[in-house]
């Protein structure tokens, strides 16, 4: 792991790439320039559907060891939680896999809180699976 990521900084980054013309598919397609940066949600799928950081995908913290290979070949990988603790020990995690050793390997300082507070946006899934009935929020 490489430390943490403040709000700001990775939404300087996000803006960044938005303003070069890349998309999360790439500006051409090609799937090299979309692994540059991945943003890790390690909430359960519902709790992403609620509302994440742009760009975001969701790989919820139980299934990260199996699914880490997905993330081979990325440059920097910032993994997200609700209060950036979590999330801490998810880039760990990461940066101990052979596939990802290269990468720098980031959490976000304070997670989906500080990013509400400081930045304010976060995107809600098209079709968010919002059960009146789902019980608590999970921790993650």
């Amino acid at each position: 792991m490489d430390g943490e990521i403040d709000p700001a900084e990775l939404s300087a980054l996000l803006d960044e790439r938005d303003d070069s013309g890349d998309d999360v598919a790439g500006a051409d397609g090609n799937a090299e320039e979309s692994e540059s940066l991945r943003i890790v949600d390690i909430r359960d799928q519902r709790a992403f559907d609620r509302g994440h950081l742009p760009d975001s995908e969701c790989i919820p913290f139980p299934e990260l060891t199996s699914r880490i290979a997905e993330l081979e070949g990325a440059e920097r990988i910032v993994t997200v939680c609700p209060h950036g603790v979590a999330s801490q020990q998810a880039a760990q995690l990461i940066g101990s896999y052979e596939g990802t050793q290269e990468a720098r390997v980031e959490s976000l300082r304070g997670g989906i809180e500080a990013w509400e507070q400081e930045i304010g946006e976060l995107t809600a899934s098209e079709n968010p699976d919002a059960d009146p009935d789902e019980g608590p929020e999970s921790p993650f």
